[in-house]
């Protein structure tokens, strides 16, 4: 079935690849813009690019054909993948300028993962905010002060530069593309058929802390997704024991040895990640939000807020807008 919107011009889609990429930084999104494709006929056209335009390998091995990045005309957006022979690439000339051309020409200017690096390298990241893979956060942002890296965000969008953490990440950032292509019906659509979620059950963030917490499976593993169902009530320790049968104080020791934290505090851990979610991702008050996510009181989701996260919720509400 065809899902109709206002029709706009084709919009090519540049995938840049070079030697020693990462296969599934590429293979993702352009799974994703070829499925809208399918389901919006005529909103997209992909073009495989690299430098010289040819056979280029993946880190994997795996050989893909391109065309000559200079020779293909500017796309619409233009999305950089990460991989290994990534700082190979930095040191090329003609991928810097080529980059730096994109950056005045195109609509989108996107990385995926590791990607990041060949935009900061071209200096279009300069007072941005970015992300990266989680992993190499801490030293891409030693190399780049001036660049506000968010290490816990899936993808973010600060003017024309999207950015994207590891790997499959790239899967949410064309989503999110598509979304604002198309809308987000079309994008829901393309993530059921992908089988992934449209939407995240962490947000949008690289860390869920239901999987933080988690861990391993342990004996409180079931406990954990039922107190994120269940944030909207006064989860005491006598309750949250009472669901285990054990007695408060058995409980409380075997859940902090087997979790790493006490109840209370996984508690406000999840009730974080609920809270931020709906704060970034609606217009939902800040009051009712407190209230579906358990806080109660938004003075004290406020305070929450600013112990994890550095800024009150309508800080990071008005963040996300201007991102």
């Amino acid at each position: 079935m065809v899902v109709p919107y206002l029709r706009t011009m084709t919009k090519t889609v540049g995938i840049f690849l070079y030697d020693r990429f990462q296969l599934l930084d590429a293979s993702g999104p352009i799974t994703a813009f070829e499925i809208a494709e399918e389901m919006v006929p005529g909103s997209y056209r992909l073009a495989i690019l690299s430098i010289g335009g040819r056979a280029i390998r993946s880190s994997s091995g795996l050989v893909v054909d391109s065309v000559a990045a200079g020779h293909a005309g500017l796309p619409d957006t233009l999305i950089v993948v990460g991989g290994r022979g990534g700082p190979q690439a930095e040191a090329c000339p003609n991928s810097i300028a080529y980059l730096r051309t994109c950056a005045t020409e195109v609509r989108r200017l996107c990385s995926v993962c590791s990607g990041a690096s060949l935009l900061a390298a071209a200096g279009l990241l300069e007072g941005r905010r970015v992300t990266t893979h989680w992993r190499l956060a801490e030293e891409f942002q030693k190399r780049y002060p001036t660049i506000q890296v968010e290490v816990d965000r899936i993808y973010v969008h600060d003017g024309a530069i999207w950015t994207s953490g590891g790997v499959s990440a790239g899967i949410d950032l064309a989503l999110a593309l598509i979304a604002e292509d198309l809308g987000q019906q079309v994008a829901r659509r393309v993530a059921q058929e992908m089988v992934v979620y449209y939407r995240r059950p962490g947000g949008q963030s690289q860390f869920s802390a239901l999987a933080d917490l988690g861990g391993e499976e342990t004996a409180f593993s079931s406990l954990l997704e039922w107190i994120r169902s269940h944030l909207s009530e006064r989860l005491t320790v006598e309750l949250l024991a009472d669901h285990m049968a054990m007695s408060p104080r058995n409980f409380s020791r075997a859940f902090a040895r087997a979790i790493g934290v006490s109840p209370a505090k996984a508690v406000e851990r999840l009730r974080l990640e609920a809270a931020r979610e709906r704060v970034e991702n609606s217009r939902e008050p800040i009051e009712h939000v407190a209230s579906a996510t358990g806080f109660r009181d938004p003075e004290r989701m406020r305070r929450s807020f600013i112990r994890a996260f550095g800024q009150p919720p309508q800080g990071l509400r008005r963040a996300h807008i201007r991102g």
